[in-house]
């Protein structure tokens, strides 16, 4: 299958890439790109090289895109992430850096050589690279078989508001572009995502792997363990953007509605909320299916299954 991972690591991004990276039987990974959101650009691209380089997997090309929203300014989350982005964990400098190329233009090329409904885009942070490939260049749309991102909320509300997911949040003008372009979406948000916790159990587990990745994976999320209870009222720091690279991996596990996704853009106390009707009430069509449970114990076996490979 091939893909291209936009994303912002962050923790659960690195996760993500992880399970991805080690998973070369399922995923033709025609590139990483990087876009601001969890920590600043530089950061989310240094770290994106460094979860390349622990998963030995040089060959798959890194490319740095947007440094800030369309629109607003921008949006961090260190209070989880930690200043690197990466919690307690601390990676080898990697020995092969970020291509020349802006992320943009990579997606835009990559796309146009395509054949059409080809390349799966897999977004897990704020979607500004997306969004300025499609408002850049619409001709890329056909090429795009789906896009499966995470992002947004229904029951849940938010995490970075009351109202707004994070990723979301940062860039909800770009989240209107893309939920607006007409090819399918997946839609994995904190309704699904919050059903797969890191509980200490699953801690171990990650120890238990003895390898490094795992050693990486305890370290990251023990971080937002030690924060998680005093930000969110709660425990067990929950594996957002993995359930993306699950979902290609496995989509029996995952429960989907046809749902229209809206994006409130610009009020001052809900912009980044997704608006999510699942029964039709505003007589749009579906733009997405939106995924409303998950089955977290098989989901979590299947990431340690796959990270044991590094």
């Amino acid at each position: 299958m091939p893909v291209i991972l936009d994303c912002d690591p962050g923790i659960d991004d690195s996760i993500s890439l992880m399970v991805a990276l080690a998973s070369p039987e399922d995923f033709d990974i025609l590139g990483i790109t990087t876009v601001a959101g969890n920590v600043d650009l530089d950061t989310c691209t240094s770290n994106a090289c460094a979860i390349r380089e622990l998963a030995h997997r040089d060959d798959v090309p890194v490319y740095a895109g947007c440094p800030r929203p369309l629109v607003n300014a921008p949006v961090f989350a260190e209070h989880i992430h930690g200043e690197t982005g990466l919690g307690n964990c601390v990676l080898p400098t990697p020995e092969r850096g970020v291509e020349d190329r802006h992320a943009v233009d990579f997606i835009i090329e990559t796309l146009l050589k395509a054949e059409d409904d080809s390349i799966t885009l897999v977004p897990t942070g704020p979607l500004t690279n997306i969004a300025v490939a499609m408002i850049k260049t619409p001709a890329i749309l056909p090429k795009i078989k789906e896009l499966v991102i995470m992002g947004g909320a229904r029951k849940e509300g938010g995490n970075i508001t009351a109202s707004a997911e994070f990723n979301i949040k940062a860039d909800p003008h770009a989240a209107h572009v893309v939920f607006g372009c007409g090819r399918p979406i997946i839609a994995i948000g904190l309704d699904a995502t919050l059903q797969i916790r890191c509980s200490p159990e699953r801690m171990d587990q990650f120890l238990a792997m003895k390898t490094p990745s795992g050693e990486a994976a305890h370290a990251m999320i023990a971080h937002v363990n030690s924060v998680y209870g005093d930000v969110y009222g709660t425990q067990g720091a929950a594996l957002h953007d993995p359930c993306t690279i699950g979902y290609l991996l496995a989509p029996d596990l995952f429960k989907t509605r046809p749902a229209r996704v809206q994006i409130e853009m610009c009020s001052p106390l809900t912009a980044g909320h997704t608006a999510i009707d699942l029964h039709g009430f505003d007589d749009s069509l579906a733009n997405a299916h939106w995924v409303e449970e998950l089955d977290g114990e098989a989901l979590f076996s299947l990431i340690i299954e796959r990270m044991k490979r590094i």
